[in-house]
């Protein structure tokens, strides 16, 4: 299927629904994409796309729970552009390499609230750019927290990862940085298959992955994990562009053990599957019926950016099923049934895609496999990446949990699950929520596991041979009372659970933190007994496990029954138990 350009110059309120912006104008067109995809192209002036660019930004910087969605398409060529990337934004170059789309300029997060603080600076993504600053003795700023990836990137020069005050970010993976990348106070970092110049800075976690340039391991002189090779792996699919301005979705072939980028020399294994293949999804044309009418008739899905009210499942059954979003497309089942849910089949995709509760619980958000899924998809595992979830904040919800993996072998890619702890519903009564993520398949392995604020356990793993790496997680703020939070006798719910069954799991890079009442004061005797419960058996092993407690209670050992406690205002480092060496 071909894209349409349009000749004339549009004005970008064509674009963005605002009448705020109407004397701006730019020559992006229109495409297949519809209207909240801008699609831009080396030959407009420069100046144009920079009005769009900055009208956007000031639109987006601080609508936190904004209802609008956005993607910035680049089709490959040379920038002169400061791109910055606020909420509910995706920008991504079109090049299958990402020296294919050049930025002079910047591709940027810079948005902050009081004192450069970035705690809150959330859904948002870029991927598959070059970008050279200016200046060269100035770094390009990807300043976020949680849900914010940056893939796929080329930065000549230096990245900060924060604006100098608080951070409590983030994911960078299959990216080069050919400077320093690092933060100044952040609270941790998550870094996947990079190339860095050198690393610095960092504060209660940062954890490396098959990547170069890391700092040296120095436990517990600082928090840093480094394993050196990813053990399974396949990348998140993108768009790309031919010279006949037909769009495909590249989809990176499986690869185990590997160390750096996937896309050094231009080469890179995969699958080209032309646009004409998916059904393209807009929020107020489809529904649940007619995409599961489509996915029924063999297509691949891609939501366009927008909020999809459902009213049922959307029913994945097809074996190598790719579905993605653009510009943070937010699924809402408003029935009580899942968003999505896939049948026991190897090779699914599942990417950039937001899940928001809706008004009627759900027992579950994304389920992956049918309870009971017994089959081996070793050789074609189905992959989610970039998936977030939200319980509260941008509209009262409620679920029994966000995610349930029920097949093996499946890859999660980063994932932000999120029992909102503030915003719309952020109640202990209202926006109910037992676990984030439960695992019930063996063989699963997780890269970037954010899993916050959850009533009981926030991961409950009760499958075999699970490897999760790198762990970010605060328990609940809120619990009204010691009593009205407990598992069983003991005090609180385990950040993170394996069960007692359980004979083999392994993470590396763990950080639990409690802030009981930091929003107002609740029970000041609120303690949590141990972040992490486990069976204690040689093949289960933590490795580096790092606490802190906020201003009143705190928790009592970092793992089990072992571990110093970490009282209010303390942080604490923790070899773990059977680590592993390196």
């Amino acid at each position: 299927m071909r894209a349409i350009a349009l000749p004339a110059l549009l004005t970008v309120t064509a674009c963005l629904n605002v009448t705020e912006i109407s004397t701006v104008e730019t020559q992006a067109f229109t495409s297949i994409f519809g209207d909240n995809v801008m699609v831009f192209d080396p030959e407009m002036e420069m100046a144009g796309i920079q009005r769009s660019l900055d009208t956007l930004h000031k639109q987006q910087a601080n609508d936190e729970f904004s209802e609008r969605r956005y993607a910035l398409l680049f089709k490959p060529g040379d920038y002169d552009l400061d791109v910055t990337v606020d909420y509910y934004v995706q920008a991504a170059g079109l090049g299958q390499v990402p020296g294919d789309v050049r930025i002079k300029g910047a591709v940027q997060s810079i948005s902050s609230t009081t004192e450069n603080r970035v705690t809150i600076m959330f859904w948002r993504s870029a991927e598959n750019f070059y970008v050279s600053p200016r200046n060269a003795d100035e770094p390009i700023y990807w300043a976020v927290s949680q849900a914010a990836p940056y893939r796929r990137m080329h930065i000549d020069g230096d990245l900060r990862l924060d604006l100098g005050g608080w951070a409590s970010g983030g994911f960078l993976a299959n990216s080069i940085v050919e400077g320093t990348a690092g933060l100044t106070s952040g609270q941790q970092w998550f870094t996947r298959n990079s190339e860095l110049g050198a690393w610095r800075g960092g504060n209660w976690n940062r954890t490396f992955v098959g990547s170069s340039g890391t700092p040296s391991e120095d436990w517990p002189n600082a928090p840093t994990t480094v394993v050196d090779n990813t053990p399974v792996i396949r990348d998140k699919p993108f768009l790309v562009i031919d010279d006949n301005d037909d769009f495909w979705v590249f989809v990176p072939a499986l690869a185990t053990s590997v160390r750096g980028v996937s896309w050094r020399d231009e080469r890179e294994a995969g699958t080209r599957i032309p646009i004409s293949d998916f059904h393209i999804a807009f929020p107020d044309k489809d529904n649940a019926a007619s995409i599961n009418s489509a996915l029924a008739a063999g297509k691949h899905l891609l939501f366009t950016p927008g909020i999809y009210a459902l009213d049922q499942a959307i029913r994945i059954r097809r074996p190598g099923t790719v579905v993605m979003g653009l510009g943070l497309a937010t699924l809402i089942p408003q029935t009580g049934e899942a968003a999505i849910a896939t049948d026991d089949v190897p090779g699914v995709t599942i990417a950039s895609l937001m899940v928001d509760a809706g008004p009627r619980t759900s027992p579950v958000l994304i389920q992956i496999g049918e309870p009971g899924s017994r089959r081996n998809h070793s050789e074609d595992p189905t992959a989610l990446h970039d998936v977030f979830c939200r319980v509260g904040g941008a509209a009262p919800g409620s679920a029994d949990a966000c995610l349930i993996v029920n097949s093996h072998n499946v890859i999660i890619d980063h994932a932000w699950l999120w029992r909102a702890d503030h915003g719309a519903g952020a109640e202990w009564t209202v926006n109910r929520a037992k676990h984030g993520l439960v695992v019930n398949g063996d063989d699963v392995t997780i890269y970037g596991l954010f899993n916050e604020h959850f009533q009981e356990y926030q991961t409950l793993w009760n499958g075999e041979r699970g490897r999760v790496y790198f762990y970010q997680s605060e328990i609940p703020y809120d619990p009204p009372s010691h009593e009205a939070w407990r598992a069983g006798s003991s005090g609180g719910y385990a950040s993170y659970k394996v069960a007692d069954h359980v004979q083999v799991h392994e993470a590396s890079g763990l950080g639990i933190y409690s802030f009981f009442g930091i929003h107002q004061q609740k029970d000041p005797d609120v303690r949590l007994r141990s972040a992490i419960e486990a069976p204690a058996t040689n093949d289960v092993r933590f490795t580096h496990i790092s606490t802190f407690s906020g201003r009143s209670g705190g928790i009592d050992f970092p793992i089990n029954a072992e571990g110093e406690a970490t009282n209010a205002g303390e942080f604490k480092l923790f070899k773990g138990i059977n680590p592993q060496s390196r």
